[in-house]
């Protein structure tokens, strides 16, 4: 069985929603009563984000090598990103890394691939719906990305800075998502990624938005075991 590293704090709400994925997942799939080796290193959100928004990549792959290096020394076999944001610098982290990282946006792709749709609408951080992470990833597969209009991601990126990497979900907000995902199926989505780990903890005991949302976190932490299992 094979230990598992996270890269968490970024955001910490996900952080902890992924521990409980993963136990979840496990103790489903084994059903004898034993738990997952998890190791958490929780980073510091703050810098995280002042590096994305100054455009500061080579520096941000530079600290988040060593703090993947720090989960191999402690046994981890491999390492997972907690968060959509990071996956923009994803191949040079794999790079870099001591230990295989396990992609998000891969597992994401691989089950909407599976689920068989064609055009999936994206909601992320700004820096995620700009990136090219899910485009070209998505594209290999035959899949389109669509991304909201220019106001909607302004909309989508504040709340979640200000609220949701917070703890902070509101009703309001919630209403102000769907409306998004409303008119991105009318751009022709025919499913919506959930592409900020804060976000489906948002949107859980939503009214039904009428289309597919697909939950990156929970496509990513069932992945996670997977690979503990394999």
């Amino acid at each position: 069985m094979k230990t598992v590293g996270l890269i968490g704090g970024i955001a910490p709400p996900s952080t902890v929603d992924y521990y409980r994925l993963i136990i979840a997942s496990y103790r489903e799939r084994t059903g004898d009563g034993s738990y997952p080796q998890i190791l958490i290193n929780s980073l510091n959100l703050a810098r995280l984000k002042r590096l994305f928004e100054q455009n500061r990549l080579d520096e941000l792959a530079d600290w988040l090598t060593i703090e993947i290096e720090r989960l191999a020394r402690a046994g981890a076999d491999f390492g997972v990103l907690t968060s959509n944001t990071p996956h923009l610098i994803f191949d040079e982290l794999s790079r870099r890394s001591p230990i295989p990282l396990l992609s998000i946006v891969e597992a994401a792709a691989d089950a909407a691939q599976q689920q068989g749709h064609k055009v999936l609408g994206l909601l992320g951080t700004r820096f995620t719906m700009q990136g090219r992470a899910y485009p070209d990833v998505f594209a290999r597969r035959g899949m389109t990305i669509r991304v909201p209009s220019p106001e909607d991601q302004v909309y989508i990126h504040d709340a979640y800075m200000e609220q949701l990497v917070l703890e902070d979900f509101r009703n309001e907000t919630r209403e102000g998502f769907l409306a998004v995902v409303e008119r991105l199926k009318r751009d022709g989505a025919d499913g919506v990624l959930l592409a900020g780990t804060e976000i489906p903890l948002l949107m859980r005991g939503a009214r039904d938005a009428g289309i597919p949302l697909i939950d990156t976190a929970r496509i990513h932490a069932d992945r996670v075991v997977t690979e503990i299992l394999g």
